[in-house]
Parts: structure tokens; sequence; C-alpha cells
């Protein structure tokens, strides 16, 4: 997927991105922002951030800690209309719509949305390791 200057705003997006590539080699989502704004999203920071509902739960405090998945790659990036993607993992995981805004939220926070996230694992006992 490449160019998607052409989609219409929905209320909740306020950066659109211009460009949208997956690096296969590094596994890492590449998104460019109408803003200027660029970021390179691991695909295993993706996965374990997915907005379905099998990882975020159905609601406040449910949200699943995913471990294992150092290694996950995307498969395929499919457009969801105009205000999403949906990404297709190697490990199966097909259900996150991943919206332009929670997106971008994702590339804003990874520094610190990572952090908590091998933290939690680290408190579990748990491994990016599969």
């Amino acid at each position: 997927m490449s160019d998607v200057e052409d989609t219409m705003p929905d209320p909740g997006t306020s950066h659109w991105p211009t460009e949208v590539r997956y690096v296969k080699a590094e596994r890492c989502l590449e998104i460019d922002f109408d803003n200027g704004a660029s970021y390179r999203l691991p695909a295993e920071y993706l996965r374990v951030e997915s907005p379905s509902a099998e990882v975020q739960g159905h609601g406040p405090g449910q949200k699943q800690i995913v471990s294992g998945r150092r290694h996950v790659g995307i498969m395929e990036i499919e457009p969801m209309g105009n205000y999403a993607v949906r990404l297709k993992f190697d490990d199966l995981h097909d259900t996150g719509i991943y919206s332009w805004s929670y997106l971008y939220r994702l590339g804003e926070e990874q520094e610190s949305i990572w952090a908590d996230y091998v933290a939690t694992l680290e408190a579990r006992g748990l491994s990016r390791d599969p």
C-alpha cells in the first residue's frame, strides 16, 4: 500500500497518512503522516498493542499481555475503507483494525508504551521470545 492521500476525513482522525509501507526484512511498518511525522513501528509492537478485543478486552482493565512475539511479521496490510488498515500477522492474528489515529498514537507514544509493555512482561515473568 503506498498512496493514501485521497482518504476522506473522519471525526477521530487529525493526521492522515501519506504513505504506508512494510519493510519485510526489518519487520517494520513505516508510516508517514501529512504533518511530517514519520514512524517505524515494529511488527511485534503492533501485534502486542493490537486494537482487537482479543488483546484490549471489552472494557477498561481487561487488556491482555501478549508474550512471545519477538519474531512476528506482517503477512498482509488490508485497507479498511478510508480510515484504517487491518494487519494480518504470521501468527495468524488478524482481527485488529488499526485506525490512522491509533497508528499515529502508537508512533507518538511508542517509547512509553513499549517501556510499559517490557516492564509488565518482566513483572509477570514472561518473555518476548516464543
